[in-house]
C-alpha cells in the first residue's frame, strides 16, 4: 500500500481519536475521494503516491474554490470551513513555489524553449509544467507565463 495512503488513514485514526472534527471530516472526505479513484474504470487498482498527490491537489482546489465563492456570496462562515478544510489538505501536499522560484523556472523555459511571444505559451507551459510537478497551481503558472512573453 502507497505510504501517502497508509498516512492519510493513520492520521485520520488520530484525528478521530483527539475528536478533531474538521481533520476527521476532512480526512474522511479525501480519502473516499482516493477510493473512488481507486474503482473509477475497467477495473480496480492501487494508486500510487503520486495519484494519490493528484486527488489530494484536485480536493484542495475545489476547497479554494468553494471558500471563493463562499466569501464572495457573503457566507464567511462556510468559507472559513472551506479554508480551513484546505490548511487540512495542504499539509500532504509539497510546498508551493513562491513567486521569485517561479519566475525563475518560467524563465529557464522561455530560453530553452526559444520562445519569442504569446504565440508560444503552449510550448513554454509544457515545459514548465513538468518542473513545476504539482507546486505551483497551473492559473499561477500561466500568469506568469503571459508577464514574461507578452
Amino acid at each position: 500500500m502507497p505510504d501517502l495512503k497508509e498516512q492519510l488513514r493513520a492520521d485520520l485514526t488520530a484525528a478521530m481519536k483527539a475528536r478533531d472534527e474538521l481533520r476527521t471530516a476532512t480526512l474522511r472526505m479525501v480519502l473516499a475521494a482516493v477510493s473512488a479513484e481507486e474503482v473509477s474504470g475497467k477495473e480496480a487498482r492501487e494508486l500510487t503516491d503520486d495519484e494519490v498527490q493528484a486527488v489530494l491537489r484536485r480536493e484542495a482546489k475545489k476547497r479554494r474554490e468553494a471558500a471563493e465563492a463562499f466569501g464572495s456570496a457573503g457566507r464567511t462562515e462556510q468559507a472559513a470551513r472551506e479554508q480551513a478544510e484546505g490548511e487540512v489538505l495542504a499539509a500532504y501536499l509539497p510546498a508551493q513555489l513562491d513567486d521569485s522560484d517561479l519566475a525563475a523556472l518560467v524563465a529557464d523555459a522561455v530560453t530553452r524553449t526559444g520562445a519569442s511571444g504569446m504565440k508560444d505559451m503552449g510550448k513554454v507551459m509544457g515545459a514548465v509544467q513538468g518542473a513545476v510537478a504539482g507546486r505551483a497551481e497551473g492559473a499561477r503558472v500561466a500568469a506568469e507565463v503571459r508577464r514574461q512573453l507578452g
